[in-house]
């Protein structure tokens, strides 16, 4: 922890994908195809690694590499990582890899605990303002 917030909070927060602005890697080194198949967030592996959005991103096994690298756009958290709560406020803020929800079969990251919880009770409706202003968000932000 720095300044008394979690690891992710610190996060390149002025990219389009969320990544740790010291080591590149993307959401903190967690696996995001474990996820999916473990239901669970796992740290990566070094030797299990790959390149995409001009992140690194990392896995637990070969098998989570190679469906990732086949379908990044269904394996990555949506909206770069970046919280979906605070993405329909109109601000990015990094989410946490430790708090997360696949739904709809897909990823989303959490900056916190109460961000998911509000997320679960009324995902249509944030989802709905969310998808409307990521896309002049993602300007703001770094290539």
């Amino acid at each position: 922890m720095l300044s008394g917030l979690p690891r992710a909070v610190h996060a390149a927060t002025t990219e389009r994908v969320v990544a740790n602005r010291f080591s590149g890697l993307a959401i903190e080194g967690f696996d995001p195809v474990a996820y999916f198949a473990d239901a669970k967030a796992e740290i990566g592996r070094e030797e299990f690694e790959a390149s995409e959005a001009g992140v690194v991103w990392r896995f637990c096994n070969e098998g989570n590499r190679a469906a990732f690298v086949a379908h990044p756009d269904i394996y990555g958290p949506q909206f770069g990582g970046y919280d979906p709560v605070d993405v329909a406020r109109g601000v990015a803020v990094a989410g946490n890899p430790n708090f997360w929800l696949v739904t709809g079969q897909r990823l989303y990251l959490f900056s916190r605990e109460q961000a998911r919880d509000a997320f679960a009770a009324d995902s249509a409706r944030i989802l709905r303002i969310a998808k409307l202003r990521w896309p002049r968000l993602r300007q703001t932000l770094g290539r």
